[in-house]
């Protein structure tokens, strides 16, 4: 065989290589993973107790509360919503948790009726935003002060303390596997997993993209947009409750001032991860990834004696960085 005939085969190969990386390297998750390890790996460099199997789990641990309530806000946002009112939703839940526990000794009874308040929120949330049409930023931030102003009233600004104190409760939020592995962290990690496969893999996932994509477009296909929307708030509200219960297994009661300012937290890291405000794009994995680069972030400059206003201004800056692009990717396409 002539060699002329050889090149066109051997040229191929790295043609296609390359056209395979540039598309990898094009994917926001792997600039998110990059971005992640560029942050460890400077933090290590900056300070000797950073990357230790102690800091490193507590991170983990910590950042679980903030990645378990940001796949629901993330799904809400892909569906073109917005849910500000997690934060509040944490510290409302723990109430109905405690109070109950302490009455009947039994951890399912609480954790049942925090769930029910949560699935009574996020059916409140969908139910105004999804079929009365009422803008879902106000909608939800709305909810925020109510939920809010009710804690304060309902505690008198005064922790309930666990009183039965079961250790079954302490190790939701305390507990950790062989000892270094915090199990909120094992939870949010398997929430993640079954929902990224619902948003990828299953109808229900590829009609909430088409939902936030698209709703006109989507109703024609024949999709309940108003119903997908209304479902989303409510997952929404029960995965914020799961996060209450960790929290409130955490601190060992609840507390009126629990997820103050969490909100703020998990739309930056939805933001930061790549879901487009806009609706239609963005994955559960890049929400992860947005997650952990701000946890990692503020536990680095915490141990580098950065004042937290200096901490709120860097992250600020992240926030709005991560917008602009998003904007100009929204823009490109």
């Amino acid at each position: 065989m002539p060699p002329s005939l050889d090149v066109p085969a051997v040229a191929a190969a790295p043609s296609a290589v390359s056209t395979m990386l540039r598309g990898l390297f094009r994917r926001s998750e792997i600039a998110l993973l990059i971005s992640l390890l560029v942050v460890i790996a400077f933090f290590a460099l900056a300070s000797d107790t950073f990357f230790t199997t102690r800091n490193l789990a507590n991170v983990l641990g910590q950042s679980a509360l903030a990645l378990t309530a940001g796949i629901g806000v993330a799904i809400v946002f892909i569906s073109g919503e917005v849910d500000v009112s997690v934060g509040s939703i944490v510290a409302a839940v723990a109430i109905p948790l405690v109070t109950v526990m302490n009455a009947t000794g039994s951890l399912a009874l609480g954790m049942a009726s925090a769930l029910a308040l949560g699935f009574v929120v996020g059916s409140f949330n969908g139910y105004l935003a999804a079929y009365l049409g009422i803008n879902s930023l106000i909608v939800t931030l709305g909810t925020l002060f109510i939920l809010r102003g009710g804690v304060y009233l309902y505690t008198g600004q005064t922790a309930i303390p666990d009183d039965v104190m079961l250790e079954s409760f302490f190790q939701i939020g305390n507990g950790r596997l062989l000892g270094v592995i915090p199990y909120p962290a094992l939870i949010a990690f398997a929430l993640l997993v079954a929902f990224a496969y619902l948003m990828r893999h299953r109808p229900f996932g590829r009609q909430v993209y088409a939902t936030g994509g698209n709703p006109e477009v989507a109703r024609l296909a024949g999709y309940n947009v108003r119903r997908l929307k209304f479902t989303c708030f409510v997952i929404s509200g029960l995965l914020a409750t799961v996060a209450g219960i960790m929290l409130a297994s955490r601190l060992g009661s609840a507390v009126h001032v629990a997820g103050l300012g969490f909100e703020f937290q998990v739309v930056a890291a939805v933001v930061l991860g790549g879901i487009s405000l806009a609706g239609g794009r963005g994955s559960l994995l890049g929400m992860a990834l947005g997650v952990l680069i701000l946890s990692f972030l503020s536990n680095g400059l915490g141990m580098l004696d950065l004042a937290t206003e200096w901490q709120l201004v860097i992250t600020g800056g992240i926030i709005i960085a991560a917008v602009a692009f998003d904007e100009l990717k929204r823009r490109r396409i």
